[in-house]
């Protein structure tokens, strides 16, 4: 699922309808996410988004938060429930660098756990660009809900999950660009300098398919 809620008040527009390399953020990350899986759910905040979305995404489904003002808590919850496979992918809207190979890598370690979580040398943990295991994670969504929870550590909290060490993501990103995150127009601006070098150097990303059958992704918004 992809996360497209954020308002993006640091960075001074939408995240989801930020122009990047000709294209928005939720077309660029719908284009790179259906690459790695077979169904693809965009999950919006509210209504206005919502409707917003409908003009500029092309294959995916739709959805939208239940409940309001509980960011990404309700907008996984909404997108687990929408979600038709075993596992799935939530990612937010706001990296320009994810990265299908690693994607591949998380979903291979989630196998026997509730969730594959990168997790940074520093303990920073990544919950928007993690595998999880679409009925638990929903029960744990729909519990932390119900106990007037915002926090995205609680339902993890309530998973069997399993922490990857971003050390086991360099060998497909050796910078781990694909943790790479927009937040403020400093970023949007370094996000440029480094697509410009990708691109004149003729690195990226691979494009690989995975059949379709067992994995399913859906977008709620951004932290």
């Amino acid at each position: 699922m992809i996360l497209a809620g954020g308002t993006g008040r640091r960075i001074g527009s939408e995240k989801a309808f930020l122009e990047f390399f000709g294209s928005t953020m939720i077309e660029r990350t719908e284009e790179i996410v259906s690459e790695v899986v077979d169904d693809v759910v965009v999950v919006a905040r509210d209504e206005e988004q919502l409707e917003r979305l409908r003009s500029t995404v092309s294959g995916a489904r739709l959805s939208c938060d239940s409940v309001q003002g509980f960011g990404p808590v309700a907008g996984l919850a909404a997108g687990m429930a929408a979600a038709r496979g075993e596992q799935a992918l939530a990612v937010g809207c706001d990296l320009p660098f994810i990265n299908p190979e690693v994607l591949d890598i998380l979903f291979d370690l989630a196998e026997g756990y509730e969730a594959a979580v990168p997790v940074r040398d520093d303990g920073l943990i990544e919950p928007l660009h993690a595998i999880y295991r679409t009925d638990a994670m929903a029960r744990a969504c729909e519990e932390a809900l119900a106990m007037d929870i915002r926090k995205i550590r609680a339902p993890l909290g309530r998973l069997q999950a399993r922490f990857v060490s971003v050390e086991l993501l360099r060998p497909v990103d050796p910078d781990l660009l694909s943790l790479f995150n927009l937040n403020t127009e400093e970023d949007l601006s370094e996000a440029g300098r480094i697509a410009g070098r990708l691109k004149s150097s003729g690195g990226g990303r691979g494009r690989r398919c995975r059949p379709p059958g067992r994995r399913s992704i859906s977008r709620p918004e951004s932290l």
